[in-house]
């Protein structure tokens, strides 16, 4: 069930379930907190888990045209201000990974351990910037044909064939994004900073989730980055969608993330 808290005059809609330590999912761009359903019946089952809708997303509304990664963060910290949630661990995919490091850069206090599912800390090269640009100025008028482009390249070519009726329910979930919510949260990615630092001076627990097929993430680069940061590495075969492509993998990588960071803490 959904609930909803009112931040900066906008409505954040977020979901909780269970009961133990905090675990925060965060999705990605053209996403919601739907995405998380399988990995918070496994969670759940020993933790509280909850997972929030980002600004211009599922049923949060937007804020302005630009959704910094720290105003993202901020939704964030004031759903755990109002739950009373004093310290949690950070799940993120995609553009939740940004989210969740900006939030880690600024309550580390808080954060008992940071996981990047299909994430990255680097900043966006030039090239993904003008992407980015560009998608933004045709949505207006495209906005069908572009979400749909922008989601199926997600996937690599096999998954495309053995996870069609998923990949069906999830595009529907991302046409229900709204135009503003598109473009501030394109907005946010070009602008948003490298916080490789965060990784690397964190005391927390760290993971990063890779696909070795992932047609956003550079593979070689994703290993770099986890080997300086020291983080703990779990590579899937297959591409950008962990949870649809690797459902029962990626609930044991994140079972056994959990229990390393309450054992440390």
């Amino acid at each position: 069930m959904q609930k909803l808290i009112t931040f900066k005059k906008a409505n954040i809609s977020f979901s909780e379930k269970g009961k133990g330590a905090a675990i925060v999912l965060i999705h990605g761009f053209l996403e919601n907190s739907n995405m998380w359903k399988n990995c918070i019946a496994e969670l759940s089952k020993r933790n509280r888990v909850i997972a929030v809708d980002l600004l211009g997303h599922g049923g949060s509304d937007s804020l302005g045209y630009v959704h910094s990664m720290d105003l993202f963060a901020e939704s964030i910290e004031a759903v755990l201000k109002h739950l009373r949630i004093r310290k949690c661990i950070l799940i993120g995919h995609s553009l939740g990974g940004y989210v969740a490091l900006a939030f880690a850069e600024k309550h580390p206090q808080k954060t008992k351990g940071l996981c990047l599912m299909n994430s990255t800390s680097n900043e966006d090269d030039a090239e993904r910037k003008k992407l980015r640009t560009r998608a933004n100025k045709m949505i207006k008028d495209n906005f069908v044909n572009m979400v749909r482009m922008s989601f199926t390249n997600l996937f690599d070519e096999k998954s495309k064939e053995l996870f069609k009726t998923e990949m069906k329910a999830a595009l529907k979930e991302a046409l229900q994004t709204s135009i503003q919510g598109y473009i501030a949260g394109q907005e946010g990615m070009i602008i948003r900073p490298n916080r490789n630092f965060v990784l690397a001076k964190s005391t927390f627990k760290k993971l990063i989730i890779i696909g070795k097929k992932d047609p956003v993430l550079n593979f070689e680069n994703s290993l770099v980055e986890a080997s300086i940061s020291g983080s703990e590495v779990v590579v899937f075969p297959n591409g950008h969608m962990s949870h649809i492509e690797n459902k029962k993998e990626l609930n044991i990588a994140l079972t056994g993330f959990v229990k390393n960071c309450l054992k440390s803490n």
